[in-house]
């Protein structure tokens, strides 16, 4: 199933995602579809650096480097340092409005489907164009939209499963990628250890050019086998990260949490689609649980912010406009 009716835009303060893959990263909120309807206002765990991993609820192995408050404010200080170079304006929490981009952005997108050596394993065609499908809508108002330029599949039973930060990833992104830093690689692969997905930050580009992109596991693609992670939304959440987004729960119940302003306080991820929880009463709005950077349920995760957006505009300009 498509989800081209669901996309939705918090406009004022409040809106989470979650998405948790199991066995095996506001207020005012605009509902465009029925999955919106389910709630009034994709499972991943960060790495250091400026890599982020999804991680399915009950996975047997967690990264153990889970991404930093430290971490985080030295990717929020290069970013400050890269806007002031370019005369652009923004910063940590929700400042980043005056640097959006102005015109509608076509991402041109490379797919590279990773098989058994066997040739067994992977997606179908229609689950890929679905996928594309859901992306676009998911970004489309955020001004995002993405092209497919090729498609290419690859025998290979190390890169089949390979993960994070292991030889085999360096080798298949590697001998696989292709473009620049505007350029979106995703891969599809059958990845071990309970992973969803990961995918890079943009700072991380100019330091790591051939890594830049996001792997997804194939099987959360629009009609695969990983309930409740099926409907394609670990691709959106983690292209979120790949155009700049932090987890809503990064921060915990801290006021800078997510580096969003309109997001609001989340202390933990969640699970399912636990309508009405508030992991931080103290401060102002509910769990933002239907937010596509959250690790709810594929089913519950409906929406990106107006503050999300503008982030991804400005750091997109910042990082990988013209690259």
């Amino acid at each position: 199933m498509l989800r081209s009716t669901r996309v939705a835009i918090a406009t004022t303060s409040v809106l989470a995602l979650i998405v948790p893959v199991a066995a095996a990263a506001n207020v005012g909120a605009i509902s465009l579809g029925a999955r919106g309807a389910a709630t009034s206002t994709a499972a991943e765990e960060c790495s250091s650096g400026d890599t982020a991993l999804k991680v399915r609820k009950g996975a047997g192995s967690h990264d153990p480097n889970a991404l930093s408050a430290d971490a985080v404010r030295a990717i929020e200080a290069q970013t400050a340092r890269a806007q002031f170079a370019r005369g652009l304006t923004g910063g940590g929490g929700g400042g980043f409005a005056t640097a959006a981009a102005t015109t509608p952005v076509t991402i041109t997108t490379y797919v590279h489907v990773i098989v058994k050596a066997n040739g067994t394993g992977g997606p179908t065609t229609k689950q890929m164009d679905d996928q594309i499908a859901v992306l676009n809508a998911a970004y489309a108002q955020s001004d995002f939209q993405f092209a497919v330029a090729s498609t290419d599949t690859t025998a290979n039973d190390a890169w089949y499963t390979a993960t994070n930060g292991t030889t085999a990833e360096k080798q298949m992104k590697t001998a696989l990628h292709r473009g620049g830093a505007a350029s979106l690689n995703i891969y599809y692969n059958n990845m071990g250890g309970g992973l969803l997905g990961w995918a890079t930050f943009p700072s991380s580009y100019t330091t790591s050019p051939l890594t830049d992109g996001v792997v997804v596991l194939y099987s959360s693609l629009p009609g695969g086998t990983a309930t409740p992670y099926n409907l394609g939304d670990t691709a959106t959440h983690e292209v979120g990260h790949w155009l700049g987004l932090y987890h809503t729960f990064q921060g915990g119940c801290t006021k800078t949490n997510d580096y969003v302003s309109d997001t609001p306080q989340e202390k933990s991820p969640a699970y399912g689609c636990p309508v009405g929880r508030d992991t931080c009463a103290r401060n102002a709005g509910a769990d933002p649980i239907t937010n596509f950077m959250d690790y709810s349920d594929d089913s519950c995760m409906f929406q990106f912010t107006s503050g999300q957006t503008a982030r991804m505009q400005s750091l997109w300009t910042t990082y990988r406009a013209g690259g």
